[in-house]
């Protein structure tokens, strides 16, 4: 079975507001058998527009990613990542 990822493009708009997702995000995708394989950083953009800020977490597998994205503890702190940032969410299956 493939692993999945879930690949986030984040420009934060206010910082507060998005520290209050951040320092939740690392206990609840290791809860669910998640990791970061990035997490910020340095980046480069190659071709067209970048965010300022890339996360790519792996999960085992496509499910164990969408019951993260869709669980409860996600979606409680999900809204502060709304309020502070304009962002891209993907779901991507490994090969």
């Amino acid at each position: 079975m493939p692993k999945a990822y879930i690949i986030g493009r984040i420009d934060v708009t206010d910082p507060e507001e998005y520290a209050k997702y951040a320092a939740r995000t690392p206990e609840l995708v290791a809860a669910a058998g998640g990791r970061f394989l990035t997490r910020g950083g340095r980046h480069e953009a190659l071709e067209g527009n970048a965010r300022s800020r890339n996360v790519v977490i792996e999960f085992p597998d496509w499910e164990t990613a969408r019951a993260f994205y869709d669980g409860p503890g996600y979606h409680a702190i999900l809204p502060h990542a709304l309020r502070g940032s304009v962002r891209e969410m993907v779901l991507v299956e490994g090969v």
